[in-house]
């Protein structure tokens, strides 16, 4: 495929064939990955991937029971890690820190670009992936699971395998609400309401056309999109415990170490 129909084409894959993906082919995946920018080229991340049923039904609680956790054959979970680093710089007598919120934050970033990587080899070849946000809410249960040590955090991750569906294409903001040429340029009610004019109407169809979706929405008596992504999908009491549970785990993972 053309590097543009690949980009183009994404879309968010939750239902997948019963066929496995071979050690070849992830093998590629991998290797796309690993060759993402790294700051310093440091490459502070770790790629834990997951076949094993038992496991994955285990992660299927913790990923708030999505079900392609359990329906692909590879979860793919990025994680900003500094162990590996430390303990190089242990060995070779240099100073160990990395311990610090820079320091995830860098990993974090690492993570990302490799699994953005990993994502576009992917579909290139034919499958599909689905991000998982619960990666990063649900740090500590996912880290946990996946035995890390300290210095690890798990990022995002994603399902991964061959679509058993070809949904929509998803709309996305238009360009010029997204880029800013040399500095940043704040915008009027009438920008803003120009932005959202196709978010607006494309995104409350699609709540409209999805049976149990459209039943929570009026049950909550929303009336547009707005309501929807604040009142039922993400609330301020949902993201403040989430920001609590990722601030307790970095630190639990010896990210948050200021004082040295």
């Amino acid at each position: 495929m053309e590097l543009h129909d690949v980009i183009h084409g994404h879309r968010s894959i939750r239902e997948y064939e019963d066929r496995e993906v071979s050690q070849e082919l992830l093998e590629q995946i991998l290797d796309a990955g690993i060759r993402a920018s790294s700051s310093g080229n440091m490459q502070p991340y770790s790629i834990i991937v997951t076949r094993d049923k038992e496991l994955k039904n285990k992660l299927y609680t913790a990923h708030m029971e999505q079900s392609m956790v359990v329906d692909a054959p590879v979860l793919l979970t990025f994680c900003a890690d500094f162990n590996r680093m430390r303990k190089w710089l242990m060995l070779q007598d240099a100073p160990v820190h990395f311990d610090n919120f820079m320091s995830f934050m860098i990993g974090a970033v690492d993570a990302c670009l490799a699994a953005q990587n990993c994502a576009l080899a992917a579909e290139n070849a034919g499958l599909g992936i689905c991000y998982m946000g619960s990666t990063l809410a649900n740090c500590d249960q996912i880290g946990e699971l996946l035995n890390l040590p300290p210095n690890v955090v798990p990022i995002v991750g994603y399902s991964l395998g061959y679509p058993a569906e070809a949904p929509a294409l998803r709309d996305r903001l238009p360009k010029h609400g997204l880029v800013h040429y040399e500095q940043y340029q704040d915008y009027s009610d009438e920008e803003i309401q120009d932005i959202y004019a196709e978010r607006n109407e494309k995104g409350w169809q699609r709540y409209m056309d999805i049976p149990r979706l459209k039943e929570m929405t009026e049950r909550l008596g929303l009336k547009n999109l707005a309501q929807i992504y604040t009142v039922a999908k993400y609330t301020k009491e949902s993201h403040l415990e989430f920001s609590q549970t990722v601030l307790n785990y970095i630190e639990k993972q010896n990210f948050m170490n200021n004082n040295d």
